[in-house]
């Protein structure tokens, strides 16, 4: 009988530093897309949800950066199709914001690679750092940053020799990255419609606990929207009793939505300092987060940079309740 191959991507012993992966589809972003992402995590952005004041502040009507590297990180999943869990992302930060109408692009590239200590019980793994790297229809850079994916062996009595050093994967954005890509916005337009407190009226050292949680929902409509693949994200036979597992981005959608009720006056999250999974969320978890403000830049138009931690917890319907995230990012105030 001849056998049937397999429509699958490439599991953690197939892999080698330098290969890229650039065939995924491009996404033309769309009303429909804002729409249903919005419908899933939350999304409270004023330039995301206000055209108009989009178009004031910059010259162009925004989709939500949530969205954006949301589609980046689905592109991406060529390489991960038989992800078990993502544990970072680093170094994500715009290079310009797209509008509706703009078409992403994404490149991965193996960087390095980390053949786990086998445990009884469990499945050989590795974890595999990805560049990734999204340009738009011109290409024109939007975002290049790196995450870290944990993979099963096809053969798993494989020694791949693989062990490098993943600490040094993904340097940190220096904070020019971060104004860059906002130097000529016009704040000044944002702080005649939005009457929240903007930049002057936050405190370093400052934490804010978010009242109320979100229920996790949606999960395999937000990964199919963003041409998420990752298997553990759509057949439940990939994952254990607790259920399917959720798009780490999908997480730090919802938290992005709950730092935006701690801080309404909130502009955009210019990048990432980094991003730590640091446990699981399934499909009917409630998510909750305390958000800190660690540090103020002040931008010399007025206006500035706060530099935020949303830290994550997710409640089972038991009660139980872990933490899932460590989110520290660059948000832009006017």
């Amino acid at each position: 009988m001849t056998e049937i191959p397999a429509a699958e991507g490439p599991y953690f012993d197939e892999l080698s530093v330098g290969q890229v992966f650039d065939t995924a589809p491009g996404l033309t972003l769309s009303s429909g897309h804002v729409a249903q992402h919005q419908a899933i995590v939350g999304d409270r952005l004023r330039l995301a949800l206000d055209a108009h004041l989009a178009r004031k502040v910059t010259g162009s009507e925004l989709a939500s950066p949530a969205l954006v590297w949301d589609v980046s990180i689905g592109q991406s999943t060529l390489v991960t199709h038989h992800v078990k869990a993502n544990l970072f992302y680093r170094g994500l930060a715009f290079r310009r914001f797209p509008a509706l109408g703009d078409t992403l692009y994404t490149s991965t590239e193996v960087v390095a690679l980390r053949q786990n200590r086998p445990r009884p019980g469990r499945a050989a793994t590795g974890l595999a750092a990805l560049r990734i790297t999204t340009v738009d229809q011109e290409d024109r850079p939007v975002l290049d940053f790196w995450r870290c994916a944990m993979m099963p062996l096809r053969d798993p009595e494989a020694q791949t020799g693989h062990d490098a050093d993943l600490s040094a994967v993904g340097p940190a954005p220096g904070t020019e990255k971060f104004r860059d890509a906002v130097r000529d916005w016009r704040l000044d337009a944002f702080r005649a419609v939005d009457r929240s407190p903007g930049f002057d009226a936050l405190a370093e050292g400052r934490t804010v606990q978010v009242v109320g949680g979100d229920t996790v929902s949606g999960a395999p409509e937000l990964a199919r929207l963003i041409l998420n693949i990752a298997e553990v994200h759509h057949d439940p036979r990939t994952t254990g009793p607790e259920g399917r597992l959720v798009y780490g981005g999908h997480t730090i959608g919802l938290a992005l939505s709950q730092a935006t009720r701690a801080f309404p006056g909130l502009v955009t999250v210019a990048g990432w300092h980094g991003c730590d999974h640091t446990g699981p969320v399934y499909e009917g978890d409630t998510v909750t987060s305390r958000v800190t403000v660690e540090r103020l830049e002040s931008l010399p138009d007025g206006g500035g940079l706060a530099h935020l931690r949303s830290e994550v917890e997710a409640v089972t319907g038991q009660g139980a309740s872990r933490p899932v995230l460590d989110w520290r990012y660059a948000a832009l105030f006017a």
